[in-house]
């Protein structure tokens, strides 16, 4: 599975903001947020309630949020074209690990960025990590405390990213969220949660909505048509991450890396197409082998059997991951 880089600037950033954090205090806040950001519990307030919780969600959270926003949006961008946005709102931003993934997606798009969240800890540290960012969408980006959900109006925004924050809400305030997005989206929205069940049923049903409000899927689904996961089973995907000193000191982990497991959902108002199938789990190489598991169109699930004899397309099965569109636009040459 490819690492997802974290930006140089942001790994500086994370490091020199996060010098005076003692691991042994943030791993009491790490636990809490684990079982926020992974149970079925909304709150009427942020989970990120103080600078002790902020600097452990930036330790443990921010390089897993970041890049698996950043992957979503690379499984987005190969369906858009050359369409790139010139603003981006940042729903529930927090300290801005989207903010710094659309900017690294779209280097030359010259955007603006306004991050929107309920906790001001929170934004006052991504408002400082960006001040050293290498791009101006991320040093110039604003960062603006606003309730989430309920009846505000949402500044329009070529781009809208909505990531790791519609399980916070009560369903209530997730449904306003939701419809204030859509509407707030001139071009596209991008839902990203966490890889678990209840996740993935979060984004099944913002999936849903923005159907309902008119847009397209363009990723990951191959189809706007009804998702084909049924059962106990959930669609998600997953990025490897690389893991700072201090994350692996507040985990007492060794690796330096983590799979980091999400769903997501990419739409979009204007003309594109979206991949014929893409590939829903790990492909499985055998001898002479390559089985694929694909979700493709008419909506529906299909395990494919590519062998030598396919040639060209057996040698980019091969090389293909879990995430992945199939068949690939340039397979590899004999």
């Amino acid at each position: 599975m490819p690492t997802v880089p974290l930006p140089d600037d942001l790994r500086a950033a994370l490091a020199d903001q996060l010098r005076s954090t003692a691991p042994s205090s943030a791993s009491a806040q790490v636990e809490r947020l684990i079982e926020s950001y992974r149970g079925t519990t909304p709150t009427a307030a942020p989970i990120l309630r103080d600078a002790a919780d902020v600097a452990a969600y930036a330790a443990y959270r921010m390089p897993a949020t970041y890049a698996a926003v950043r992957t979503a949006l690379d499984a987005f961008r190969l369906q858009s074209g050359d369409w790139a946005p010139q603003t981006h709102l940042d729903l529930g931003g927090g300290t801005g690990a989207a903010t710094w993934a659309v900017a690294d997606a779209w280097q030359d798009a010259a955007h603006r960025s306004t991050v929107l969240d309920w906790s001001q800890p929170a934004l006052t540290l991504g408002a400082a990590l960006a001040e050293t960012a290498h791009t101006a969408a991320v040093r110039d980006a604003e960062w603006t405390r606003q309730p989430l959900g309920g009846t505000a109006r949402l500044p329009r925004a070529d781009l809208v990213t909505v990531s790791y924050v519609l399980g916070e809400l009560t369903s209530t305030d997730r449904e306003s969220l939701l419809a204030a997005a859509t509407e707030a989206a001139a071009g596209a929205v991008v839902v990203v949660e966490p890889g678990t069940p209840e996740g993935y049923r979060r984004v099944l049903d913002a999936r849903d909505r923005l159907i309902g409000a008119g847009l397209h899927v363009l990723a990951p689904c191959p189809h706007d048509g009804p998702c084909p996961v049924t059962g106990d089973d959930w669609c998600h995907f997953a990025a490897r991450v690389q893991r700072t000193a201090l994350h692996r000191q507040v985990k007492g982990a060794s690796l330096p890396y983590e799979d980091e497991k999400f769903s997501y959902v990419a739409a979009a108002r204007f003309p594109a197409d979206p991949a014929p199938a893409r590939v829903v789990r790990h492909p499985q190489i055998r001898k002479g082998l390559v089985l694929l598991d694909l979700c493709e169109r008419p909506p529906g699930l299909e395990r494919t059997t590519v062998s030598k004899r396919h040639g060209a397309a057996y040698r980019a099965a091969r090389d293909t991951e879990w995430g992945d569109t199939w068949p690939p636009d340039d397979p590899p040459a004999a």
